[in-house]
């Protein structure tokens, strides 16, 4: 005889709305407290495959089944029999059917999913040639063109989904293919005023710049996206001098030659000094950096900045540039 668990999960299949409902609930609320997920855990065979047959419903009954699956998701063992269950084609596609009421609850699985290597290999489609990217491409197109203005920004949290999918090597190359552009497209959302957003896009730059040795010359093609990204969050708050901004490209001069807000959130300014040192770390890239007057920002940056973390940041560039300053013109000094 099947035990109480067993009778609640075969509700889930229920050809009544009504029991559908109330079952879908009840394991809704079980998901919410850590007895009740160890107690669902044991029939994940079961269990997983009745919910992720629910995200297509009306959303009474799909808002409760996502969010049990956000729930059990965090479980890296559910996680990875979820992506077994190809629940991120199942995802994927609701999230893109006209009319989906649960963009965000589904964006935010997506998360939880692409925690894992297997999740990020789905998301990206590898193995099949024809469609390879594909999904990305949509995501990346949706967090781009959302607004983020609405209390709601149910694509907001894409750009955490980037940072885990930038952490996979082909997931990079994706992002820095010239042909599809979609980097410069995330740099541009650096802008907003979400800082969920500017965290997601400041961790994806980070990440691509493991490339740099290999492919500086992409990065560099959208520079006059990518400098103003990468320095202004590090540059101070004080108002440039014009011989200053004499020496930088007008993208980044406009900026510094006003008041600005400054960037806050300690984590930025750490990711955005790491894609710096990632780039000077190349011989063109040191050059490009010298010529966007890049070491004076960081100089003006360095003498305001008070977190010791930040600090160790601009003081790894420092040392590099000094060493390698035998073919570019003047020098840098920051010391603690």
């Amino acid at each position: 005889m099947a035990n109480e668990m067993e009778e609640l999960i075969g509700f889930l299949s229920s050809p009544s709305p009504q029991v559908k409902k109330v079952a879908v609930d009840i394991v809704r609320g079980l998901t919410g407290s850590e007895d009740g997920l160890q107690s669902l855990a044991i029939y994940s065979k079961t269990v997983l495959p009745s919910l992720s047959q629910l995200l297509g419903e009306k959303k009474e009954v799909s808002e409760a089944a996502t969010e049990a699956l956000v729930n059990l998701s965090q479980n890296s063992d559910l996680a990875a029999k979820m992506i077994e269950l190809d629940i991120i084609k199942v995802i994927m596609d609701i999230l893109y059917k006209q009319g989906c009421e649960i963009t965000g609850l589904l964006v935010m699985l997506l998360v939880n999913l692409t925690q894992l290597d297997a999740g990020v290999e789905s998301l990206l489609q590898l193995g099949d040639d024809k469609v390879q990217g594909l999904y990305i491409m949509k995501l990346v197109r949706s967090f781009c063109t959302s607004s983020n203005e609405k209390k709601d920004d149910p694509f907001g949290h894409v750009g955490s989904i980037l940072v885990n999918i930038s952490k996979n090597k082909v997931g990079r190359s994706l992002l820095l293919d010239p042909k599809r552009g979609l980097l410069k497209q995330i740099i541009r959302q650096f802008d907003s005023t979400s800082l969920l957003r500017k965290k997601g896009v400041s961790g994806t730059i980070r990440n691509c710049c493991f490339e740099a040795d290999n492919q500086l010359q992409n990065l560099l093609l959208i520079s006059e996206f990518l400098w103003p990204a990468l320095l202004l969050p590090v540059a101070g708050n004080k108002v440039y001098s014009e011989q200053d901004t004499s020496k930088m490209p007008l993208e980044l001069a406009s900026a510094l030659s006003i008041e600005r807000e400054p960037v806050t959130d300690t984590e930025i300014r750490v990711q955005t000094l790491e894609a710096i040192y990632l780039i000077v770390l190349q011989g063109a890239g040191r050059r490009a950096f010298w010529s966007v007057n890049g070491p004076r920002i960081l100089q003006i940056g360095y003498e305001e900045e008070e977190d010791p973390k930040v600090m160790g940041a601009y003081e790894q560039i420092g040392s590099l540039l000094v060493e390698g300053n035998d073919t570019e013109e003047g020098s840098m000094q920051m010391s603690s």
